[in-house]
């Protein structure tokens, strides 16, 4: 393999190389998402399952939210705890409404966007894992033309003479493979995991709902 690159890239033009360099940047900032998503997440969970129940062994809120500043590092529960304590500022719609509307309001707001940053990535992940084998095959096509323009001019054409340069641009379908696989796996992975932190959150919110409704009732 790194012959037959060292081949491709010494034989090959602006656009391959172009190519080429945009399939290392892919598969850069694709590593670089999955190293540093794994590790989010990771802690994520953990600190759900940590928080949680200590934030409901608290005695009060107050206390509670002591217990989510230990543990609740990635910032996921203390957002939808101080959103629902808020208070709207001065006279506007939001405090004209009924509490219970206010309270789902601004925990639906904060939970939004919690999710969005546990989401982060997400989508570059998937773009990676679609485009990538189609930039390889792109790069691929696109050496075979312009070894075979370099063949012909140089003579008469072979089975031996296009045999190599061809198997060398073969190189970069298999490296735009090389960089949608795992793209589409952590995607997948960090989906599920995602999904699972949502539907803790989600209940997180709608017991801390009740508690703040009856707290104001």
């Amino acid at each position: 393999m790194q012959a037959g690159f060292a081949g491709y890239w010494a034989q090959a033009d602006g656009v391959s190389r172009g190519v080429a360099l945009l399939m290392l940047l892919m598969s850069l900032s694709a590593w670089v998402l999955i190293f540093w998503k794994s590790w989010a997440l990771r802690r994520a969970r953990r600190d759900l399952q940590r928080a949680v129940p200590a934030f409901w062994a608290a005695p009060d809120l107050d206390a509670g939210r002591q217990a989510l500043l230990g543990l609740d590092r990635e910032q996921i529960l203390l957002p939808l705890l101080d959103a629902g304590r808020a208070a709207p500022a001065g006279p506007c719609l939001e405090a004209a409404g009924r509490l219970e509307s206010q309270l789902t309001r601004r925990l639906r707001d904060a939970l939004h966007a919690v999710l969005q940053r546990l989401q982060y990535g997400q989508v570059m992940l998937a773009s990676i894992g679609a485009t990538a084998p189609f930039v390889g095959l792109f790069g691929t096509v696109w050496g075979i033309y312009h070894a075979l323009l370099q063949l012909s001019a140089g003579g008469q054409l072979s089975i031996e003479r296009i045999a190599g340069p061809v198997g060398e641009a073969l190189v970069m379908t298999a490296a735009g493979l090389a960089v949608a696989i795992p793209a589409v796996l952590a995607y997948n992975v960090f989906g599920k995991l995602v999904a699972a932190c949502e539907a803790e959150l989600e209940g997180f919110a709608h017991d801390l709902r009740e508690l703040l409704q009856s707290a104001a009732g």
